[in-house]
């Protein structure tokens, strides 16, 4: 077999620094909320910000269709807090549009087949979304601006549309077979004939404009395709500010969003590696053995008691921190590329396809219901040393956040490797589904180790799909203040600005 085109190259990637650091997966919403910070905002002003832009700057990740959760240090509180906007189901939910229709899951991990795929497409996996909620929780509570402040730059965004290039064109690609089922997805997505739309050959920019984005027609939208949201829904929603979940690992804190997210299977993990990923320098096999072994048994035991399903997320994540102390790790989504698929004829709006974290099968803890909250793989991550915030992390990339965050997140606390360093390090992933995959970048030493303890699979980790997930980390330094920003380095639209 040829060796593939890609190992060819060895991609790098510049931490960014100053005093205060946005990272996002679009570098350009990243200067967004660098740009508020510079106009005197602090980091949630400046998170907020980057979370709206980012809908119009790549709205088959999230957009105010979706969800998301935060995890953020308040220097003002001189405490970590997590906003929880996650999907909730329609209270009026009709649980027959959920007709088991395929065999039930051969293993523990994956859901039976449903009706007309309505759990994963169209209008009936949509839940109740609470992106605008949750940001607007974060900034009446932790923030300094007003909202038409910190929307503007969103606004300019959405009537400018966005800009066509050949990463977008990727995107498209992938989302093409199902965007073209509805009318005002493929209309501004694809071309008349469903195909991907293209730049000349003089590579003058196109722009693509996605309506007006905003919500007054949206259950109007939602119910003319047949959804059960109602206007009670999305008046009732209430997005919750709430303790994180907070434990100690080798003298840090680690603050992540509890419940129904990931953390805590992070915390499990970490508890199951113990002390074999302590040392100095690059990880070496004891690392990974250790990370690989206890993260497949807490996902085990996350599967078996609360269900989950393994699928390629369209979430985006991104960190911001000021020179005050404060800190933001946020994680927003709409789920699965281009969400449900249906983009809200009068509004713009590419919708959630929330249902898709339920379980399909009846009687089980996460199992579809009315007016229920899902589990789901969101990690954002604030840790704090010595009563200061030391670093945020988190990522997208659906099951593989927790294995990418548990990673990155030992190589600062239990290696004393920089952030720079750390994402140029090679990683494994384990999200339960079948055999432990490893960047065959990682040393033979290691993944033999690994393989003499589980089965492995050796993968490169292209472009697209990542196969690692796409995190986002900000560290302080505990004495000079300084922030340092890093994105996943084969993220091609990832970057980071300073105030």
């Amino acid at each position: 077999m040829s060796e593939s085109l890609t190992r060819q190259f060895k991609v790098t990637k510049q931490a960014v620094r100053g005093k205060g650091v946005v990272v996002a997966q679009n570098s350009r919403a990243a200067e967004v909320g660098a740009a508020v910070l510079r106009q005197g905002g602090n980091a949630i002003d400046a998170a907020v910000a980057t979370g709206m832009a980012i809908g119009a700057l790549e709205p088959w990740m999230s957009g105010i269709g979706g969800v998301g959760f935060m995890t953020l240090w308040s220097a003002k509180d001189k405490r970590a807090w997590t906003i929880d906007y996650g999907p909730i189901s329609a209270r009026k939910l009709d649980l027959s549009h959920y007709k088991i229709v395929g065999p039930g899951p051969a293993t523990p991990f994956a859901w039976p087949d449903i009706d007309n795929q309505n759990n994963e497409v169209g209008y009936h996996s949509i839940a109740v979304p609470g992106m605008v909620a949750g940001l607007g929780k974060a900034l009446e509570r932790f923030g300094t601006l007003k909202w038409q402040d910190v929307l503007a730059p969103a606004v300019a965004l959405a009537d400018r549309g966005m800009e066509l290039d050949w990463y977008m064109q990727v995107m498209l690609a992938n989302g093409a077979k199902h965007l073209t089922k509805f009318p005002a997805s493929k209309a501004n997505y694809l071309c008349d004939n469903g195909q991907v739309p293209t730049n000349d050959w003089q590579g003058n920019k196109r722009y693509i404009k996605l309506g007006t984005l905003l919500a007054r027609d949206i259950v109007a939208d939602l119910q003319a395709g047949g959804s059960a949201i109602s206007a009670d829904d999305l008046a009732s929603y209430q997005a919750r500010i709430v303790d994180p979940l907070a434990f100690e690992h080798h003298g840090v804190t680690i603050n992540v969003a509890g419940g129904l997210t990931a953390g805590p299977t992070l915390r499990r993990t970490l508890e199951l590696a113990g002390e074999h990923t302590r040392g100095m320098g690059a990880p070496d096999a004891d690392f990974f053995v250790a990370i690989a072994e206890g993260m497949h048994t807490a996902y085990v035991e996350r599967l078996k008691t609360l269900g989950d399903k393994p699928n390629n997320t369209s979430t985006t994540h991104f960190c911001v921190a000021d020179s005050e102390g404060n800190m933001v790790a946020l994680t927003q989504t709409l789920m699965s590329l281009f969400g449900s698929n249906v983009m809200l004829p009068k509004t713009g709006i590419t919708m959630n396809n929330g249902m898709l974290w339920f379980d399909p099968e009846p009687n089980r803890p996460n199992s579809i219901a009315p007016g229920k909250r899902p589990l789901c793989n969101i990690c954002p991550v604030v840790v704090v040393k010595d009563g200061q915030p030391w670093f945020c992390i988190g990522a997208s990339g659906g099951r593989r956040i927790v294995p990418a965050v548990t990673q990155l997140s030992l190589m600062l606390i239990d290696r004393g490797l920089d952030v720079e360093t750390a994402f140029h390090q090679p990683r494994v992933d384990v999200s339960g589904v079948g055999p432990i995959r490893v960047n065959r970048l990682l040393p033979d030493a290691v993944k033999r180790a690994i393989a003499a303890k589980l089965p492995i699979t050796e993968v490169d980790n292209p472009i697209s799909p990542l196969g690692f997930a796409n995190p986002s980390c900000i560290v302080r330094d505990p004495k000079t203040g300084e922030l340092t920003g890093m994105n996943e380095v084969m993220s091609p639209w990832a970057g980071g600005a300073a105030q």
